[in-house]
């Protein structure tokens, strides 16, 4: 669990107006406590009270992703722990005790299903990030990879990215919780990718894809919940 001292951390693209952040914020507003939010890299025009802290995404995803939570980690007004999320992470009911630790079960078990999905570079980066990991021990490790916020030690996460740095597409969640040994609760992952009515609505996180939130009944839910603009939103009161 966390407490309400510690910081939001969210690496963001460059984009349009994103408005899965823009909700994102509204859940996390409502649901998740916390000191301050940090948007890395790019901050949209309609983002207020927020830190910001500027990257270069000149790279993959993936590795604009890393640069972001190294420079977080780096920073030294970020929290010493902080919540590592990302824009589409949705917080549906309160987390009054803080934000707990999730994970997904085994990384062998998470790979069995990619690989019915031909996962391509994520795929990859998972066996790459796996195999890191059993050269150092960790023979059967967990799958960190949810899209549900993650409390992060900015000290363990450095060491973690410097242990994974030669890996183009690291897996820095699992590598993360792995050296560090944060264990955690196993919950089955809440990112709802198409437009298909069949989610848990009454499930205390969720997660959509770009078109599952514009356009299916996921993003209606999520809409209908927080429906007014907070503290983080230009001409909200």
């Amino acid at each position: 669990m966390t407490t309400p001292e510690v910081d939001i951390v969210v690496p963001v693209r460059v984009g349009p107006a994103n408005e899965q952040l823009r909700y994102a914020l509204r859940s996390w507003a409502a649901n998740l406590p916390h000191r301050h939010i940090w948007i890395v890299g790019h901050r949209p025009a309609w983002a207020r009270e927020v830190r910001h802290l500027p990257t270069q995404q000149a790279d993959t995803k993936y590795q604009n992703t890393t640069a972001a939570v190294r420079a977080a980690c780096l920073h030294g007004e970020v929290s010493d722990t902080f919540l590592l999320c990302n824009d589409d992470f949705f917080v549906m009911q309160r987390q009054e005790c803080g934000m707990p630790v999730l994970h997904r079960g085994p990384v062998s078990l998470v790979e069995s299903y990619y690989e019915r999905r031909s996962a391509g570079q994520y795929l990859r980066g998972l066996r790459e990030t796996r195999d890191l990991l059993a050269g150092l021990g960790h023979d059967d490790p967990l799958s960190y990879e949810l899209h549900v916020p993650l409390p992060v030690a900015k000290d363990q996460m450095l060491k973690a990215l410097d242990v994974g740095r030669s890996l183009t597409a690291v897996h820095k969640r699992t590598l993360y919780g792995n050296l560090a040994g944060i264990d955690g609760e196993e919950i089955r992952d809440v990112k709802v990718l198409n437009r298909s009515p069949r989610f848990d609505r009454g499930s205390p996180f969720l997660s959509t894809m770009p078109d599952s939130f514009a356009n299916g009944l996921v993003g209606q839910h999520i809409r209908s919940v927080f429906p007014r603009g907070c503290r983080y939103e230009a001409g909200s009161r």
